[in-house]
C-alpha cells in the first residue's frame, strides 16, 4: 500500500508554493532591493545639495 495523504493539506501546501513562486517573480519584476533604494536616495540628496550650492540667489531674498 501507498502512503496516506491528506488531500486538503496537500492542496494547501501546493497553493502556498505556487503563491510563493508568483510573489518571487513579482519581486524580481517590480521590486528594488533596499541597497538600490538607498543608493538612489543618496544620489538625489547629493545632486540637490550640489544644485543648491550653485544657486545664484536664494528664494528668501525676494
Amino acid at each position: 500500500m501507498g502512503e496516506v495523504v491528506n488531500l486538503r493539506l496537500a492542496r494547501k501546501r501546493r497553493k502556498r508554493d505556487d503563491d510563493a513562486a508568483s510573489a518571487e517573480a513579482n519581486r524580481r519584476k517590480h521590486g528594488r532591493t533596499l541597497v538600490e533604494r538607498n543608493m538612489q536616495e543618496a544620489e538625489e540628496r547629493t545632486r540637490d545639495a550640489h544644485l543648491d550650492a550653485h544657486r545664484l540667489s536664494s528664494d528668501t531674498d525676494e
